[in-house]
């Protein structure tokens, strides 16, 4: 009986123990900060970042053309609803996605486009054009280098920004366009990098979005080219499903988003 008692302490007090190291991991949103400076309601004065290829991308201008800055996409979508309901919350929002990025693309302006602009927010969705460099053939961009490189990023964005709130997106495809002469290729290579965003996500306790899931439920209302045309980038009703998952995920985190 003692024993038994001595084993429901020991188990007791590892899960105490696992709770805190999760707890030290997670943005005070109760306490929110941003860029330093305390704030009195929750949430205001957030700064978000889209970070990515070309689906976050979505041909946005690089200047102060405001009627496109934000691209053309789910980001677009979300930022527009986070702007609209919340007015007085004093948002900043900013698209930094170029098409064609790799995580090394990624790496090579992480500070300027990234830590400079101190997010309280930070979304990131990478992967697929390092798959698709590497099932043409250049076997620098593995997915050990992928998982490596990711890691690597999100280490150097937690020690600089310890408060902040990361949302990891899971990159996806569909069996339609350009990717079905390659299909298995592909597959074979994106779920790699899905298991990692995953793992990462959770070992820097990140807000996991599941895009890939999502866009299979939607194969049961539409076709594959009804969400995505070329295998890769959404259709407009792609970008609106993302845009919802995306909500949906980073409202269980973030509580005053609806």
């Amino acid at each position: 009986m003692e024993e038994t008692t001595t084993n429901k302490r020991r188990e007791f007090l590892k899960k105490a123990l696992a709770a805190s190291a999760a707890a030290a991991l997670t943005p005070q949103l109760l306490n929110a900060t941003s860029n330093g400076q305390k704030y009195t309601k929750i949430g205001d004065g957030f700064t978000f970042l889209f970070q990515g290829d070309s689906i976050t991308d979505g041909n946005r201008t690089r200047n102060n053309d405001w009627n496109h800055v934000m691209g053309h996409g789910y980001q677009y979508i979300i930022a527009s609803k986070l702007w609209y309901d919340f007015p007085k919350k004093g948002f900043k929002i900013f698209n930094r996605g170029i098409s064609g990025n790799k995580v090394t693309d990624l790496t090579a302006r992480w500070q300027q486009d990234t830590l400079d602009l101190k997010p309280d927010v930070l979304s990131v969705l990478i992967g697929i054009n390092d798959v698709a460099a590497f099932v043409a053939g250049n076997k620098d961009f593995s997915v050990e280098q992928y998982e490596n490189g990711y890691r690597s990023l999100l280490q150097q964005t937690r020690q600089q920004l310890p408060d902040i709130q990361m949302v990891l997106c899971e990159p996806f495809i569909l069996l339609v366009g350009k990717l079905k002469a390659k299909w298995e290729d592909y597959s074979t290579e994106v779920k790699k990098r899905q298991a990692v965003v995953q793992r990462l996500s959770e070992e820097h306790n990140a807000v996991f979005v599941p895009f890939q899931s999502a866009f299979d439920k939607a194969l049961s209302k539409a076709p594959a080219d009804y969400w995505i045309w070329d295998g890769v980038h959404p259709m407009p009703a792609g970008h609106e499903l993302m845009a919802r998952e995306w909500m949906h995920h980073v409202s269980k985190r973030i509580r005053f988003i609806k």
